[in-house]
């Protein structure tokens, strides 16, 4: 099985899972310790900064596949080179509390420039949450006839959850959650449930019409390779107990 038909496979039964170790980190050590703690803790591929670097880094220590991510089209070049496996355009949420917007017309012309650049390589696009559901959903379709391979969901910054334990958690999940269904049902493509997930909402995601989850500061703000294998497992066990119709990868 190549690296990419294991990617391929769990999108397919509804168990991808990424653990993202967040687009403007550039510590080597630190982005090191969360893809040895996703490999560890069993799950289906990696997201870092598109750093050639560290893309180097992350394909010395772990055999799965490797996703980079950035908001500059040119940056995936050098981080395929290096070995990078598939491109995400987006995990935005770093950005919003900058006050940088990212609007449908933007992420449309980044995605379309991608695709220039780099016509072959498995790409995931970002559908901003600060955008209206039904535009959402519309942008959707639009990356995708754009060549987007993956649509990927997001809304935890936005959420502000007024309970605390299990509800909280759900309410925290709930823009990202609804992104997932209306999309999931747009497009033909898979569409990956992230920001402000965790293994309580995560067999949500799935059930809402996701092929897979993504995962960051519930992982990477973890002080401990332990505590990181911990919380990898206690999602992939999460996403094990539910069931969903194929979805194949374009």
């Amino acid at each position: 099985m190549t690296i990419l038909s294991s990617l391929h496979n769990a999108f397919a039964q509804g168990q991808a899972l990424k653990v993202i170790s967040g687009l403007n980190n550039f510590d080597a050590e630190r982005v090191s310790a969360v893809v040895k703690a996703a490999e560890l803790g069993g799950a289906t591929f990696v997201d870092i900064a598109a750093d050639p670097n560290l893309v180097r880094v992350a394909k010395r220590l772990i055999q799965l596949p490797v996703c980079v991510s950035a908001v500059e089209p040119e940056k995936f070049v050098f981080a395929v080179e290096a070995g990078a496996d598939l491109i995400e355009i987006g995990n935005f949420d770093s950005f919003y509390a900058q006050g940088r917007r990212f609007e449908a017309e933007e992420v449309l012309a980044l995605t379309k420039e991608t695709r220039r650049l780099l016509p072959n390589v498995l790409l995931s696009v970002t559908v901003p949450h600060i955008l209206t559901l039904d535009r959402q959903v519309q942008l959707a379709e639009e990356l995708v006839k754009a060549g987007a391979d993956l649509i990927q969901t997001e809304g935890g910054t936005s959420s502000q959850p007024v309970h605390s334990g299990t509800l909280g958690l759900i309410e925290k999940a709930a823009p990202t959650l609804a992104a997932a269904y209306e999309i999931s049902r747009a497009v033909s493509v898979p569409v990956l449930c992230a920001s402000g997930l965790s293994n309580v909402t995560a067999s949500l995601a799935i059930a809402a019409g996701a092929s897979g989850i993504g995962v960051g500061s519930a992982i990477n703000k973890l002080n401990s390779e332990v505590e990181m294998i911990a919380a990898v497992r206690s999602l992939v066990e999460a996403l094990a107990t539910v069931q969903r119709s194929q979805v194949a990868v374009g």
